[in-house]
């Protein structure tokens, strides 16, 4: 098999998850796309991967260290200035999707969150990573992954204490 051809099968596996990752650390579906295309070229060119560990895990820390990259670049402190004459649009428009779809509620609660309990929150519930996979990825230990879990919770209860959420889960 070509090295294309093993790009191609692992971007087949994997790009959903990771663009769902970088998505959950940037709130852009555009950069979070461009993020999963950054991995994936970078992965290609390095030449230097060696199989010594579960390959998800491996493009999972890429993809959050490409995030954490571009949440500290001039590009993001730019857009979020900007963003914030916008916001007004931005709002009515994201309330009326909302009212569409409840899991939508559930997704735009869990982007308002802080990055680190948003980013347990994401791993722990839509990943289904355990705790202790969630420390090795982010390297914290495990009582940090428990604690920002909780905090995580806590936000997302109070923000989203206006909701049923019996029906939230049905479907």
């Amino acid at each position: 098999m070509s090295d294309t051809e093993k790009l191609e099968q692992l971007m087949a596996i994997h790009t959903e998850r990771l663009f769902r990752i970088a998505y959950y650390y940037t709130k852009d579906l555009q950069i979070a796309e461009d993020i999963v295309q950054d991995v994936f070229i970078k992965f290609y060119h390095q030449k230097l991967y060696k199989e010594r560990g579960e390959m998800k895990a491996y493009l999972a820390r890429m993809t959050i260290n490409r995030c954490k990259d571009y949440l500290k670049s001039w590009a993001y402190r730019k857009i979020t200035f900007q963003d914030k004459f916008f916001t007004k649009q931005k709002t009515v428009l994201q309330d009326t999707l909302i009212l569409q779809d409840e899991q939508d509620l559930l997704d735009e609660a869990i982007l308002h969150l802080p990055i680190k309990p948003r980013e347990t929150i994401v791993y722990y519930y839509l990943e289904e990573m355990t705790i202790k996979e969630i420390a090795e990825l982010l390297e914290i230990p495990e009582g940090t992954v428990k604690s920002r879990l909780r905090k995580g919770k806590e936000l997302l209860k109070v923000d989203l204490q206006h909701i049923e959420w019996e029906v939230l889960f049905h479907g």
